[in-house]
Formats: C-alpha cells, structure tokens, sequence
C-alpha cells in the first residue's frame, strides 16, 4: 500500500528556516516525479515546487530563491529546504507523488510562520 508521510513542520520565525521530509512507501519512489504543495487557511492548495523522476526542479516565483527541493532516491525521501521564511509561507504542506495517471498525497504537515 501506497503511504507518503511528511515531517518537519512547526513554528518558526520570519526569516527563519525549516526542512520538510516525505518518507514514501509502497511503490517504486524513483520513477515518480515528486511534489510539494501547500493550502493556506481560506485558500485553494497551490503547488509549491515539484522535482521529476531525472531530478529536475522547478518552483512557483514566490518561493524561488528561499526554497529547495531534493530528493534521494536510495531513501525514499524527498525534501523542501524553506529559507527566509515569511508569514505568507504559513500553510499546511503536502508531499504528492504521480507517475502516469497515479498520484499518491500525504496527509499534510503544519508549518507556521509567526513572531
């Protein structure tokens, strides 16, 4: 069975730093292209960056330059390196997996950015 758990998120400070981690299992990691997303309270979920199978990144402009997506294929794990964080970044984070007409989502990890 399919499972992307999400870790990392909590509070921090603007201009602060967290790193987020998507451990996955239950299928093959390193033919998916991985994604971050977020979902701020009253907002529709957007899409944060995402990294494909090769290892190609990309980002959404208001995260370019203060985010980073990584992932190591020989862990099953795909990370978001968030710096200068602002209180506009303050959202519920989602890992998402998809290869082909499959996608797989976590359950989500809370980060706050608040003096």
């Amino acid at each position: 069975q399919a499972q992307l758990v999400e870790s990392g998120g909590g509070l921090v400070q603007p201009g602060g730093s967290l790193r987020l981690s998507c451990a996955a299992s239950g299928f093959t990691f390193s033919r998916y292209d991985m994604y971050w997303y977020r979902q701020a309270p009253g907002k529709e979920r957007e899409l944060v960056a995402g990294i494909t199978a090769a290892g190609g990144a990309n980002y959404t402009d208001s995260v370019k330059g203060r985010f980073t997506i990584s992932r190591t294929n020989a862990q099953n794990t795909v990370f978001l390196q968030m710096n200068r964080l602002k209180s506009e970044d303050t959202a519920v984070y989602y890992c998402s997996a998809a290869y082909r007409w499959t996608v797989y989502w976590g359950q989500g990890t809370q980060v706050t950015v608040s003096s």
